[in-house]
C-alpha cells in the first residue's frame, strides 16, 4: 500500500486518543474548530467534519463528554435527532445527494475514531462516489474544501433553525 504523508492529522489523532481533556469535541475554539460548527442547540451543535469522507460529512454531537446513547438524557436524545434531521434537509437541499449514510460508531472496534464522546455522521453519497480512487489506492477525492462547504450549507441551517422557533 501507497502512503501518503499527513502531518497535519497528527493533532486531530493525538487528541482523539486522549481522555476528555483532550477530546476534540470538547475542547471548542481552543482547537481551532468553533469555525467549523454549523449549528449549536441548546445541548449539542452540528459541525463539519475536519477529514470527511465526502463532501458535506457532518456530526452531530452533544455538547457534554458522554461515550454511548445510553448514557445521554432524554432532552440531549431528542435534539441529537432533531439535528440530525436538520443535517438530512441540508444535505439534500444543498448537494442532492443519491442517498445517505447515517450512524453512530460505539467503541474502537466499531469504528469509532473519537472513542468516548458520542456523535453523530451524516454522509451524503452519491452513486459512484467509491471509485478507484478509494478502492485501490486507499484514498479519497475531495473536491470542495471545508470553508466552502461551511459557506454553503449555513445559510441553509440558519433557516431551520429559525424554523424551530
Amino acid at each position: 500500500m501507497e502512503h501518503l504523508w499527513s502531518p497535519w492529522r497528527l493533532a486531530y489523532v493525538a487528541g482523539a486518543s486522549g481522555g476528555a481533556g483532550a477530546c476534540i469535541f470538547c475542547q471548542g475554539d481552543d482547537a481551532g474548530r468553533d469555525d467549523l460548527i454549523l449549528l449549536r442547540g441548546r445541548v449539542s451543535f452540528v459541525v463539519l467534519n475536519l477529514y470527511p469522507y465526502n463532501n458535506g460529512h457532518l456530526m452531530v454531537v452533544p455538547n457534554r463528554h458522554v461515550a454511548t446513547l445510553a448514557a445521554t438524557t432524554a432532552e440531549e436524545r431528542d435534539e441529537l435527532m432533531r439535528l440530525t434531521r436538520h443535517a438530512e434537509i441540508a444535505l439534500t437541499e444543498a448537494y442532492q445527494p443519491h442517498g445517505m449514510n447515517v450512524g453512530i460508531n460505539l467503541g474502537r472496534p466499531a469504528g469509532a475514531g473519537v472513542v468516548d464522546h458520542l456523535h453523530v455522521h451524516v454522509v451524503p453519497r452519491w452513486n459512484g462516489d467509491t471509485n478507484f480512487m478509494s478502492t485501490i489506492g486507499n484514498v479519497r477525492v475531495l473536491p470542495e474544501d471545508l470553508a466552502t462547504t461551511k459557506k454553503r450549507l449555513q445559510p441553509i441551517f440558519e433557516r431551520l433553525r429559525l424554523d424551530d422557533v
